[in-house]
């Protein structure tokens, strides 16, 4: 008897849910028009009615549906656990907005907190349901490209609203640029961010960067797994490819562990970048908190994007050489991959336990092989390697040039590391690009096609990439037949893939220069060049054409972006059917070279 209650509560309660879901989805897409296109007095005050009794009316629900759960034994945790959650913050709101103000106009009182509560609701009750791509089949692959492709046309959407700008809206092919840049974490702006854009537009950009700096189906699997308590086993095979993940219970925890080092760098980030920045609060002309916020999403994102009209380039900025490098450490972070992040949190730990271990209890320090895995190592070397080439040539070709500006050496040294490390992929500068040298130029653009490591917030072809081709080239050189390094030699697919992501980006880059001449062939081939190079690698640095490009140009330079930033080989193993295992060889045959 009492299991069939628990059954008809189970039942009941989704219904509630179902009705909650849709409900929540119409509210919030009420609240998107209300924020960013609604401009009637009238109209809004029949949107501010709606929304508190919304707000209200969910209030009630959640609190009534958490006492079922609670009471119910076949509920799973997550949902008991995240709809106490949104009581509390219910309450919360309530108390402070309508019993008890502090004062007339409290911080609580903003409407913000109520569609902070009815997009809170909807989360929980999508993420319920998000977990759906087992009743289709998908190619993951396939599905991977898919979801930055949804995302980018819901970001132009959200950028058309008219409060997303001071003035007037912006063109399609503008919003369209502007998401595409943001999706795809390059920085690349065809508008002033900082004069042209809303609190309620950088909003929007900050949110679309840090949705596509982890990727969308990041954060769908990781709340779809908390709020429906489990993954199908589809779930897991298609997670586990997305992931590069060779055993399907560490799915899981991988999400996790991408959601959580993700989360925590970013906080750490911007406390930093707010106490670097107290003095120069009142001349930011912005929200001090909402500043540091945007910049360390931006930095460990690598997206490139800045509220201030000169970017970092800002007196009060580039001078500012503790916030210059506190910004360089967030997206070599971002840049170095989340598998180094973790393998390198496991390697202290251990040693921290060991030392522990042989100072409290005499123990001997316990020894296990390889805890830094051989991609951490070759990362971490090649990332080494190319942050010195670039800080020492960057300081060596622009000591007397752009970096003469900077009256101390370790000024110079600090802008120099900045201006050889963000062309991997961050785009933020506090240089003027316009005045480097032509040698600083090129090798900035090398730099920019090389970008960050693989399962990281950066683009480019990847350091690996790079680096397996230049230990084939030594080995080749050498008269070797086998790759070697670290006392491991590297599997021949390895070196196939290597081969085949140069080669589709050089013709990329290539197609993308000769389309950028076809449309803006009046510009110099250096700037165009740079443009194309910049877009593909997902960087985000300019010399100063991109607000110039005309809109076959930017359709140009976006399709740069996205091919860029999902991997031109990725989409064409989405698009391309797979060829059947044959179970015979040809003879083989030399080539002549």
């Amino acid at each position: 008897m009492n299991l069939l209650k628990d059954r008809r509560f189970i039942r009941g309660l989704k219904t509630v849910d179902l009705g909650m879901l849709y409900t929540s989805l119409v509210c919030s897409l009420f609240i998107l028009a209300h924020i960013g296109y609604n401009s009637d007095i009238t109209v809004s005050l029949f949107f501010d009615q709606v929304i508190v009794g919304v707000f209200y009316a969910f209030g009630i629900l959640t609190l009534v549906k958490t006492t079922i759960r609670f009471t119910s034994r076949s509920d799973d945790i997550a949902s008991k656990y995240a709809e106490l959650f949104l009581c509390f913050y219910f309450c919360f709101v309530v108390i402070e907005r309508f019993i008890a103000p502090i004062s007339p106009d409290s911080f609580f009182r903003q409407a913000e907190w109520l569609y902070m509560g009815i997009f809170g609701v909807f989360l929980v009750e999508i993420s319920k349901s998000s977990l759906f791509f087992d009743r289709f089949y998908f190619n993951p692959t396939l599905l991977f490209v898919l979801s930055f492709l949804f995302l980018v046309l819901l970001g132009t959407a959200l950028l058309l609203l008219p409060k997303v700008t001071n003035g007037p809206p912006l063109s399609f092919v503008n919003a369209l640029f502007m998401a595409t840049s943001a999706v795809c974490i390059t920085g690349l702006s065809v508008v002033d961010i900082s004069a042209d854009f809303t609190l309620f537009g950088q909003t929007v950009l900050i949110v679309l960067v840090q949705l596509g700096g982890l990727g969308i189906m990041t954060f769908t699997g990781f709340f779809g797994y908390f709020f429906s308590g489990g993954f199908s086993y589809k779930n897991q095979l298609m997670y586990t490819e997305l992931l590069s993940e060779n055993k399907l219970g560490s799915v899981i925890n991988t999400l996790l562990k991408i959601i959580s080092v993700t989360f925590f760098f970013e906080a750490v980030g911007a406390v930093l970048i707010y106490m670097h920045t107290r003095e120069l609060s009142d001349q930011l002309n912005q929200s001090h908190f909402f500043f540091a916020i945007f910049h360390a999403i931006s930095a460990f994102c690598n997206a490139g994007f800045s509220t201030l009209p000169q970017g970092l380039y800002e007196d009060e900025i580039r001078f500012n050489y503790p916030l210059v490098f506190t910004i360089a450490l967030l997206f070599i972070l971002g840049g170095l991959g989340f598998g180094i992040v973790f393998n390198t949190f496991t390697f202290i730990k251990r040693w921290i336990i060991n030392i522990f271990c042989r100072i409290y209890h005499g123990k001997p320090y316990h020894y296990k092989a390889w805890v830094i895995s051989f991609n951490s190592r070759l990362v971490a070397w090649t990332t080494f390697i190319l942050l010195a080439i670039g800080t020492v040539s960057c300081l060596i070709l622009e000591y007397n040039n752009s970096l003469a500006e900077h009256d101390s050496f370790l000024g110079k040294l600090t802008t120099a590391f900045f201006l050889g490390a963000t062309p991997r992929s961050a785009g933020l500068n506090t240089t003027d690009m316009g005045m480097l040298a032509t040698p600083t130029t090129m090798i900035i653009m090398l730099l920019m096609w090389i970008g960050a490591s693989p399962a990281s917030t950066g683009g480019g072809i990847k350091t690996t990439t790079f680096a397996v081709a230049i230990l084939n080239l030594v080995s080749l050189v050498k008269g070797k037949d086998k790759v070697e390094i670290f006392r491991r030699e590297i599997s021949t697919d390895s070196l196939r893939r290597s081969s085949a992501v140069i080669i589709l980006s050089l013709i990329g880059l290539g197609l993308s220069i000769f389309g950028l001449c076809l449309t803006d062939g009046q510009k110099e081939i250096k700037s165009i060049a740079f443009e194309a190079f910049s877009a593909y690698g997902t960087v985000g640095l300019s010399l100063g054409i991109t607000s110039e490009m005309s809109n076959a140009g930017k359709v140009v330079l976006a399709i740069s972006m996205f091919v860029g930033r999902v991997g031109a080989l990725t989409l064409l193993v989405a698009i391309v059917k797979d060829v059947g295992f044959k179970n015979y060889h040809y003879p083989q045959e030399k080539v002549l070279f």
